[in-house]
């Protein structure tokens, strides 16, 4: 390669880091979600992997921490063990994670198998989607994780893979 080849390469090589850099910080800024779309996250029929109706109410009045992802989706699957770390930290905090699997629910139980968590897993499928978008995920994208403060306020979004210490923050905040 000459020199005049190396200076474009570099040149578009660092137009491509900056491009990245920036659309990152547009994509990581995302609404937070409506008091209706709070509201239809209780109202959803939500089922565990194994098909049992799972009972919103007793999420209701603690921290929520939900967290839209799915088992074919890299970040979504390395930030999976800080999230039961930080259940495990918030436990006695009136604090719960709750994860939403854009996924099959055959794709789910067999990824639980692998790695399993403490907190407890839902199966969104499309309906999952839409209402992560509702509550302000315009991207569509995964991972993306809202929390909800125990007055059913949505206090906080994070579109793509969470940073531990933001999260504990945040978390700290919405109690």
């Amino acid at each position: 390669m000459n020199r005049r080849q190396w200076i474009i390469t570099c040149g578009v090589g660092l137009l491509a880091l900056l491009g990245g850099a920036l659309t990152s910080q547009w994509i990581s800024k995302t609404g937070l979600a409506s008091d209706s779309s709070v509201k239809a996250f209780f109202a959803n029929p939500w089922q565990s992997p194994d098909g049992k109706v799972v009972n919103t109410s007793e999420w209701q009045g603690k921290v929520l921490v939900v967290n839209f992802w799915a088992s074919w989706c890299p970040p979504c699957v390395e930030e999976m063990p800080a999230l039961d770390q930080l259940q495990q930290e918030n436990l006695q905090q009136n604090v719960l994670f709750v994860g939403i699997g854009i996924d099959s629910p055959s794709n789910i139980r067999e990824f639980l198998k692998n790695t399993p968590v403490s907190y407890p897993i839902v199966i969104g499928g499309l309906e999952g989607s839409n209402l992560s978008k509702q509550m302000g995920n315009t991207q569509g994208a995964l991972p993306y994780t809202v929390i909800i403060n125990p007055r059913g306020k949505a206090v906080y979004t994070k579109l793509g893979k969470i940073n531990e210490d933001e999260l504990r923050k945040a978390i700290k905040s919405a109690l």
